[in-house]
């Protein structure tokens, strides 16, 4: 590959009337992908960081992002070994790789909750919750791959995809590019390691750091928070400002409206919505208390009706999938088929269709004689909810990682498992064995929307880059495999120990708040259901007057301090690329910015799995008498600095050229 490899002008913006998006590697021609080498450096990634993200996610509750990490990683090699079609097989080291990060979430956020209450499972059991879970949900996208990374082309910003890519591209191309990335990941990446490993100032700034802002919070449960790390503000410039700004309209609603409203109104009741035997008044709670046991119900309910709104929308997407479907099973073999570019060349419908059968067919069968159900009616039940929600939801999972590259996944399962827990509760399903089965649906359903969010990332990315999707896909599934064998293993010898409860326990922060949820509801409690109706009628109200109710929703269910550097890094997104009257300098310097943007991103992420490591390794060189007296005063100096270094580095491209 040539020096100052770069993707097409027109990657990153919407295509004119008959205009066509040419990948790096043309469709005519042929490319070394899936290789010994690329399979077996993919499988080594997945083993590698599902064990790392496992072990660190329940023992420190830190969970990193594999994806970044792996991609440099495979750059690094390759290029030292001068592997021959480098780009084409890091896509594919990449994509299998990525299986480690979407099965770890899906197995971390529910499965650890079973033995947090008491009750014992076995590997097997936990081992084909997250394969079965995650081959359903690469199942369920292939069919919308076209939809999300062609035909929306442009309209979606793909952060995390945008930032992979960058790494793949620039490191394969070399040249003043690769520099730019090094220089700006080393940047991201010391700054961020010096806020995590060394507490040199606050990861979170926040207005509590003056008298005046800890007295409003205290009394008007009214406060600002802004993350201040270098990745969080990379994304935030990838995003961009319209995308942006609807996020944190979401959040202002919640932390600048609702919460301090739930205060002036109800602030000396208690309101127990879940039976959980709440004690606290809400203006006994700080306002993140208040956030985590009420307001954040609202964005859950908003996520949902948004993404049921979507499905209706993009009914006709379904519609062409089901009709293909029905194309391919009317075709007589032997015919002349149409021939189909390699860059959209897809593992055939009828695979997919008789794939999704045999799998629901074997989760039954787990169901069913697995011991997860007492009999075949509840299995029947168990089956419907985790086909239903994981088909719905997959849709919701890809577009919300499509616009801010995170997926709600957590917000969805809690939705799922509430459901689960009624429909079993109805059916004759309680105690101990109900939340069992509440717990292993809710991890079938998780990993599938978890992997399905992260599997459209490295679709987008291998159509920017022009990989063949039937290769990504299929060896997908070996990936997911051998993920969910690796996270079932480590999280069992972890249990054994160190276990889940009692003292020196592990972390496990998701897990936690599963089982505090799913505890009550199978002992006669209820669901946040008003919650739940202002999220959909917000939901409803913004999708009448046309505003995109998803990332708004989004909004309001990520906390605030996590949404308002996506605004700051947005707005520098917009000023580096208004400010010339040249379209084309703009152009270029919004490139250079994405570029940066990238940077943060790998280098943050990457820097935070090394201080992970030493977290958990009892490494620990935080600062924290001067973290706790001065971190916070001080941090908003690198912040600001960090923010100019990248407008000016960003701009560093003059009107004449």
């Amino acid at each position: 590959m040539s020096k100052n490899l770069n993707l097409p002008e027109n990657a990153h913006r919407e295509l004119r009337p008959g205009e066509k998006y040419e990948p790096l590697l043309p469709a005519d021609k042929t490319f070394k992908e899936v290789t010994s080498y690329s399979v077996t450096m993919g499988l080594l990634m997945v083993i590698l960081f599902s064990a790392a993200a496992a072990y660190l996610g329940l023992k420190v509750g830190q969970v990193f992002e594999a994806a970044i990490p792996i991609a440099i990683i495979a750059v690094g090699v390759t290029g030292a070994l001068g592997k021959k079609d480098g780009l084409s097989q890091n896509v594919i080291i990449q994509s299998i790789g990525g299986c480690s990060g979407a099965v770890v979430a899906g197995a971390i956020f529910t499965l650890p909750a079973i033995y947090i209450l008491g009750v014992e499972v076995d590997f097997w059991k936990m081992f084909l919750s997250s394969v079965l879970g995650g081959v359903l949900g690469i199942l369920f996208l292939i069919p919308f791959r076209k939809y999300f990374v062609k035909e929306m082309h442009g309209k979606y910003p793909f952060p995390e995809a945008t930032a992979t890519t960058q790494v793949l591209v620039t490191g394969e191309g070399g040249g003043s590019g690769a520099k730019t990335l090094l220089v700006s990941g080393l940047i991201g990446g010391l700054y961020d390691f010096a806020v995590s490993t060394f507490g040199t100032w606050s990861e979170t700034l926040s207005t509590t750091v003056m008298g005046w802002g800890q007295a409003i919070a205290d009394k008007a449960k009214l406060v600002v928070k802004l993350n201040t790390g270098a990745a969080v503000l990379g994304l935030g410039y990838i995003i961009g400002l319209k995308y942006a700004f609807i996020i944190c309209c979401g959040s202002f609603l919640v932390w600048f409206v609702i919460l301090p409203l739930m205060n002036a109104l109800w602030g000396g009741q208690v309101i127990d919505l879940m039976n959980s035997g709440l004690t606290q008044t809400i203006s006994q709670m700080s306002p993140d208390e208040i956030f985590r046991t009420y307001a954040r119900h609202i964005g859950i309910g908003g996520i949902a009706t948004a993404g049921i709104i979507g499905i209706i929308k993009s009914f006709g997407v379904i519609k062409s999938a089901v009709k293909l479907a029905g194309q391919e099973f009317s075709k007589k073999s032997g015919g002349d088929a149409e021939k189909t570019l390699r860059t959209d060349d897809d593992l055939p419908m009828k695979t997919i269709v008789f794939g999704i059968i045999l799998t629901l067919l074997v989760i039954f069968a787990y169901f069913a004689f697995g011991g997860v159900v007492d009999n075949i009616w509840q299995a029947i039940i168990a089956l419907v909810i985790v086909a239903v929600i994981s088909f719905l939801f997959t849709t919701v999972a890809a577009n919300a990682i499509a616009i801010v590259g995170t997926n709600p996944v957590s917000g969805m399962t809690l939705m799922t498992l509430i459901i689960a827990s009624l429909v079993l509760v109805a059916a004759g399903l309680k105690g101990d064995s109900g939340m069992a089965t509440a717990l292993i649906i809710g991890g079938v359903v998780c990993t599938a929307l978890s992997v399905a969010g992260s599997f459209i990332t490295d679709l987008k990315i291998g159509y920017w880059i022009g990989s063949t999707p039937r290769k990504q896909e299929g060896w997908k599934f070996l990936g997911t495999a051998v993920a969910s064998v690796t996270v079932c293993g480590v999280m069992l010898v972890l249990n054994k120990t160190y276990g889940f409860t009692g003292e020196n326990a592990l972390v496990a922060p998701q897990a936690n708040a599963m089982a505090a949820v799913i505890q009550p509801m199978m002992n006669g409690g209820g669901a946040p259901w008003l919650l739940y109706g202002i999220g959909a009628v917000i939901a409803i109200a913004l999708t009448a007057f046309k505003v995109p109710a998803l990332p708004f929703a989004l909004g309001m269910f990520i906390p605030l301090d996590l949404n308002l550097p996506l605004l700051v890094g947005g707005a520098v997104a917009w000023y580096v690329g208004s400010r010339s009257k040249d379209a084309e300098v703009n152009r270029k310097r919004s490139e250079k910015g994405t570029l940066l943007a990238s940077g943060f991103i790998a280098g943050g992420a990457l820097m935070g799995v090394v201080s992970a490591i030493l977290k958990f390794a009892d490494v620990d060189l935080f600062l924290t008498a001067w973290n706790s007296r001065f971190g916070e005063a001080v941090s908003i100096i690198p912040y600001v600095l960090l923010i100019l270094w990248m407008i000016r580095a960003s701009m560093k491209i003059s009107d004449k050229q």
